[in-house]
């Protein structure tokens, strides 16, 4: 490790596991502050005895404005700034457009998009310029995935998020992109897999490289976006997904 990140103060949403937890654990050993958040406090608890180094869990849900403010307050008050933010907290829920109800589409916009928006609008005050935002996009957002037509959109969304807020952002230097992971082995996915018998294999087929990915290679694209080796990279969308977007 090279300690790039030291003393930097680095905020996760949904950080207790799968790629935010495995961002956290590498910013943390790059020497940065961690503060990450997650709806359930017995798996934010887990979380935080993973990473170690004095990272913080702050309970909250990302669709309540008052929990993000929860958040900011902390580290308002630890060290008056936040130099990255990855907003990585999201949902996916399945509905064919038969299906699709009003509960369905409030649930998976209000994490994926209103949750978005104000993770971010909420850490402006305390960034400066040189701070860098990392929303979690998915290659969905791109793609025509059977019956994920309201997740699929709030990805999209997301990318349109990263362009005008650049344009938004740029006078201030806060850089904002978006990492879209394709088919990654989280806890989601590996319980997926296990109820849908021979899912795996279909997966596989469909990727390049012909496997899954896993969280750490998506950690390693946050990294890189956070840090000032992607100081010319803003408003862009980086794939992690062994090919499917490109091929």
């Amino acid at each position: 490790m090279t300690g790039k990140f030291e003393n930097k103060v680095v905020a996760i949403t949904g950080g207790s596991d799968g790629i935010g937890l495995a961002t956290a654990k590498r910013f943390s050993a790059e020497g940065a502050h961690v503060y990450i958040t997650a709806r359930r406090q017995a798996q934010l608890d887990r979380a935080i005895k993973e990473i170690g180094k004095g990272a913080v869990g702050v309970q909250g849900d990302v669709a309540n404005s008052a929990d993000l403010d929860r958040l900011y307050a902390r580290i308002q008050r630890d060290h008056g700034r936040v130099d990255v933010v990855f907003a990585n907290a999201g949902i996916s829920e399945s509905a064919s457009i038969d299906s699709i109800d009003e509960a369905h589409m409030d649930r998976v916009f209000a994490v994926n998009v209103k949750g978005m928006v104000f993770t971010v609008q909420k850490a402006l005050p305390l960034m400066t310029r040189g701070g860098a935002v990392i929303l979690a996009g998915s290659a969905a957002g791109g793609k025509g995935f059977a019956n994920l037509s309201i997740y699929s959109a709030t990805k999209a969304a997301i990318r349109s998020f990263a362009r005008t807020w650049t344009t938004d952002l740029k006078s201030r230097g806060i850089r904002v992109n978006v990492v879209s992971p394709g088919m990654i082995l989280t806890p989601a996915m590996d319980t997926y897999l296990q109820v849908n018998a021979g899912a795996e294999d279909a997966l596989t087929q469909m990727i390049p490289f012909g496997r899954l990915g896993q969280a750490q290679e998506v950690a390693g694209v946050v990294l890189f976006l956070a840090s000032d080796e992607s100081s010319f990279i803003a408003g862009d969308e980086l794939f992690v997904d062994g090919g499917v977007m490109a091929v």
